[in-house]
């Protein structure tokens, strides 16, 4: 189990919960009665002080992965848009300057301005480099609420439908473009991860979970067809959640995917096909029990993945249950690990309220360490703030603390750090990616509230993770 840093001395601001807790829709009973002043780490966790930038898009809406270390040590980032009409942005933060650079209009970059089809708002994608270019795909950010569900977006009058998520480059030394392909079937780009030494690269897309990979080399596609009933735009029976994190290894080139029943997908690369793991699966007891043609849940599906050189394995995260897991490509087997989760989520025994869990998780600058932002419950008067009690969809269903949690892989060694807070006090929101800097640092894209106006921008914790003393009074 964690390790818990020593508990800070603070008391909630009762006032700051009841407006963040209406602004989600929150009921919070007796908020009116004074918080208890507690030293129980649980329900007052150490805190961290989040530094917040300013890139200049006051649009910018959640982001979802969307960011990246480059070889150069500058973070690169999205910013999305839930706009029809405003496309995503892309930035670039040096931290040795601490200067934030515009690169560009993710829908210019993809020679559809002016156009009048729904925008390119967001990248939903980590990035990967090779040879001095990141390597990123699009997104739809427009969408319609049907049945509770988000659905592609319905344009407007006068703008035509939204034309299919691209793969990108990005030169980081000329700072240009290139627009490589589009995804099959006009469909959004929700997942992507590359083989770098073979240039190839992976996607899933969104609502319908086709799988297909671009060779570089050839700049030829291959589309393997839907690979999870049919997906996100399904109903009943035919609904899946698509999963979120393509795995590779870097030793055979091969990729790895999962589906919400739990089984791991592989595509090989001797042969150029796809096949089902036969070894092992992520149908976990540990992990819950789940209706995969249910919304509002990412299955058995991994959530995260990241790969681990020594041990040639891949590291994830399950989301919903925050477990940490290791799969052995050549054994074709899963192990358990722990539950990555903040220790106030372990001892409430509760899941936290992300409804897909968190993207936030990877491997920190030393390659030994993991990186994970997840949530934690918040107490008020000693009682934990409930969300509502179910959604269909991937969303916050409840306000709560956003966590950093590290496992350092060779020790077994699992450490919640505190939770994250603005030097105004406030929470960081909608938390779902992670870059780390080469000394450490931790950044990420989140909610900000400056000027009674909210926008999604750079935050950063920098180490060493020492929690701060709040002063009772």
């Amino acid at each position: 189990m964690p390790d818990i840093l020593r508990p800070a001395m603070m008391k909630d601001r009762v006032a700051h919960i009841t407006c963040l807790a209406a602004l989600m829709g929150i009921i919070v009973p007796g908020i009116a009665v004074a918080a208890a002043n507690s030293n129980d780490p649980i329900e007052n966790p150490p805190r961290l002080i989040a530094r917040t930038y300013n890139s200049g898009f006051p649009q910018a809406h959640d982001t979802y992965n969307g960011m990246g270390t480059g070889s150069d040590g500058r973070i690169y980032y999205v910013l999305s848009s839930e706009a029809y009409d405003v496309g995503a942005q892309m930035f670039c933060f040096d931290p040795r300057t601490r200067q934030i650079r515009h690169l560009g209009d993710v829908t210019e970059a993809c020679g559809e301005a002016g156009k009048r089809t729904i925008v390119q708002g967001k990248s939903h994608v980590p990035f990967a480099e090779a040879n001095g270019k990141l390597y990123f795909a699009t997104h739809i950010g427009y969408y319609s609420i049907i049945d509770g569900q988000e659905k592609m977006g319905i344009p407007p009058a006068g703008w035509k439908p939204y034309p299919g998520g691209h793969i990108l480059a990005y030169d980081m030394r000329s700072g240009k473009f290139e627009d490589l392909a589009i995804a099959p079937e006009g469909e959004g780009v929700l997942a992507m991860n590359m083989d770098t030494a073979r240039g190839r690269i992976f996607a899933l897309t969104w609502p319908s979970g086709i799988f297909f990979r671009y060779d570089l080399p050839t700049r030829q596609m291959r589309s393997f067809g839907k690979v999870c009933a049919e997906g996100e735009n399904g109903k009943g029976p035919t609904y899946r959640t698509i999963c979120r994190s393509i795995a590779v290894d870097p030793t055979t080139g091969s990729a790895y995917f999962t589906t919400s029943e739990g089984t791991i997908m592989r595509y090989r690369a001797d042969n150029d096909t796809l096949e089902q793991v036969k070894g092992d699966d992520l149908r976990k007891d540990y992990f819950g029990l789940y209706d995969p043609t249910s919304p509002g849940h990412m299955g058995y599906n991994w959530r995260q993945t990241t790969w681990y050189k020594p041990e040639r394995a891949i590291y994830g995260v399950h989301g919903n249950s925050g477990y940490l897991f290791k799969f052995d490509p050549a054994s074709e087997r899963v192990e358990v690990l722990d539950r990555l989760t903040s220790v106030p989520s372990q001892r409430s025994g509760m899941f936290d309220q992300f409804s897909y869990g968190y993207l936030g998780f990877t491997l920190g600058p030393d390659g030994h360490t993991l990186y994970y932002l997840t949530g934690g419950p918040i107490y008020v008067n000693g009682k934990r703030l409930k969300g509502k009690d179910s959604t269909a969809m991937g969303e916050a269903k409840g306000l709560e603390n956003l966590h950093l949690v590290t496992y350092n892989i060779p020790r077994r060694k699992c450490t919640d750090h505190g939770a994250i807070f603005y030097p105004n006090g406030d929470r960081p929101l909608y938390v779902n990616s992670i870059a780390m800097g080469k000394d450490g640092t931790v950044y990420f894209l989140a909610r900000i509230t400056e000027n009674n106006h909210t926008r999604t921008d750079l935050c950063s914790v920098s180490p060493p993770f020492k929690p701060v003393r709040k002063k009772t009074k």
